[in-house]
Order: structure tokens, then C-alpha cells, then sequence
């Protein structure tokens, strides 16, 4: 692990870092914040789709809310780096910047692109050698980043104390977003998609012991089409995954509407540490 630059904030340290990754066979970077405190736990956060390591610590305004409740958080990136695969950089929303947390299984993504893999057991024993935090770590994200943290925290949820998200993709599968990304990553036999999608995982009986926490913005651009939330809600009716879903009234997709709520999902997790 090398630190690339550092900045003091609210008593702790902002850390950019990047590590030779062994499910990637890439350099990963990921940022930090560590308060000036006993660590209570760690709050993994996936970003979205173009997003960096860095979206996330320059606009959330989480460090103050991370501070107070004793609580670490780590950044990854969104996809490898410093690749040339076929396509990968023809389009925003596939390839780089855009990993969807899948394990690819298609000719040349399948690898590198191994983010399902990458955060739910690397960077997840990372955290734990590196920050000694042991199992007190939760997973939350953005977008892309809250369909990773759905599918990751419900594929391992002995290893996350709570799930949250922001505007997630909730059901690929059924969005323009999901077609694209899961034809490229895990090719065209739609069987093995529903293995990286939150609402069909739910349905086929996946759940998480604790409730999880949802915020989305009803004047989100992309709530109808892509981000389908209505669907995660009523995969959950009759199953055992409770669920709360707060419908924020005339906010958006941005980090304006994450920096909004940050300190509730903070709090949220920080409850379950």
C-alpha cells in the first residue's frame, strides 16, 4: 500500500493510497478517511458510474459525521486503470469507470474485471490488516456504486454489519444501464445475470439480517428508467428482507442529494458496528 498525497480534515487524515491487487492484477487505488480516534469500524463506499476513489471524499461532506461516530471510510475506485480491452473506453457508462461490481466471465474483461471479487474479499481483508478494524465493517455507495453495495452485501452478509445506498440500481436486468453492462462483462445468456441483480437476488430468497436503508430523490432524472426502484420494493414484500425506502421529495441524482442525507446512513451504520 502507498499513500500518494495526504490532507488533515475534522481531526483525522484523507488518505489517496494505491496497492497492486491481486484479483485485478492491476494497481487499485482507493482513498481514506481515519479519524484522530479509536476506529469503531469501517463504512465501505462504492461510487458510480465515471466516478474515481476521490468523488466521494471532495463532495460528500461525510469527514465531520465519520469523526463523531468514530468511524473510518474507504474509497475504491470503480474499475481497473491503465488498460486497453476492446471498448473499453468508447463509452461513459462501460468499461473504465464503469465496472458495475461484477466478476466478468467475456474475453479479456473477465481478467481484470473482477470487482465483486476485488471489494468483498480483497479489499475487505485490506481493511481489515491494514486498519484493524476485524469484522466491523458495512458497505454502502451511490448509483452503479449502490447496486454494488446491494449485491455485495447481500451475496456476503456474514461479513457486513448493514447495507445502504443512494439511488441504486436496483433491478439491471430490466434497465438499459444493466443490458449494457451485464451483455459486456457476463455475456448473453441473461441466466447468469440475475446473480448481480439486488431485486432478483431478494426474490430467490437472498436477505441481510439487518434492515436496510435506501434514499432516493423523486426528482431523479434517472428514476424511471434506470434505477427502477418501485421493483426492490415489492421483490421484498412477503420475504424476509426488511427494507426502508425514503422517498426524498424534489431531490436529485447528484452529491448535492448525498451530502444531504450522508450523516443519517453515517448513524445508520454506526448503529450496527
Amino acid at each position: 500500500m502507498k499513500t500518494l498525497k495526504q490532507h488533515q480534515s475534522f481531526n483525522g487524515m484523507v488518505k489517496f493510497n494505491e496497492h497492486d491487487s491481486y484479483t485485478t492484477g492491476t494497481k487499485m487505488a482507493f482513498s481514506t478517511f481515519v479519524p484522530n480516534t479509536k476506529v469503531k469500524g469501517c463504512l465501505i463506499w462504492l461510487s458510480g458510474l465515471t466516478c474515481t476513489d476521490e468523488n466521494f471524499m471532495a463532495k460528500a461532506g461525510a469527514q465531520k459525521y465519520l469523526a463523531e461516530n468514530n468511524l473510518m471510510v474507504i474509497c475504491p475506485d470503480t474499475s481497473p486503470r491503465g488498460l486497453k480491452l476492446p471498448h473499453e473506453h468508447d463509452h461513459w457508462d462501460f468499461g473504465a469507470g464503469a465496472s458495475f461490481y461484477v466478476d466478468a466471465t467475456t474475453a479479456g474483461y473477465k481478467d481484470h474485471y473482477k470487482m465483486h471479487s476485488y471489494i468483498g474479499s480483497e479489499l475487505y481483508t485490506l481493511v481489515q490488516k491494514e486498519f484493524g478494524v476485524e469484522d466491523r465493517i458495512s458497505i454502502s455507495g451511490h448509483s452503479m456504486g449502490g447496486h454494488g453495495a446491494l449485491t455485495i452485501g447481500l451475496r456476503d452478509q456474514d461479513r457486513f454489519k448493514s447495507i445502504s445506498a443512494f439511488s441504486p440500481i436496483v433491478n439491471p436486468t430490466q434497465c438499459p444501464w444493466g443490458h449494457k453492462a451485464f451483455a459486456g462483462y457476463l455475456g448473453d445468456d441473461k441466466s447468469k445475470w440475475a446473480a448481480y441483480d439486488a431485486s432478483e437476488m431478494i426474490r430467490s430468497g437472498k436477505s441481510h439480517k439487518k434492515e436496510i436503508l435506501i434514499d432516493q430523490g423523486s426528482a431523479d432524472n434517472f428514476l424511471k428508467e434506470q434505477l427502477l426502484t418501485n421493483n426492490i420494493i415489492e421483490a421484498a414484500n412477503g420475504t424476509n428482507q426488511k427494507l426502508k425506502v425514503r422517498m426524498q421529495e424534489g431531490y436529485d441524482h447528484s452529491y448535492y442529494f448525498i451530502a444531504t442525507f450522508i450523516e443519517d446512513h453515517i448513524r445508520f451504520h454506526a448503529s450496527h458496528m
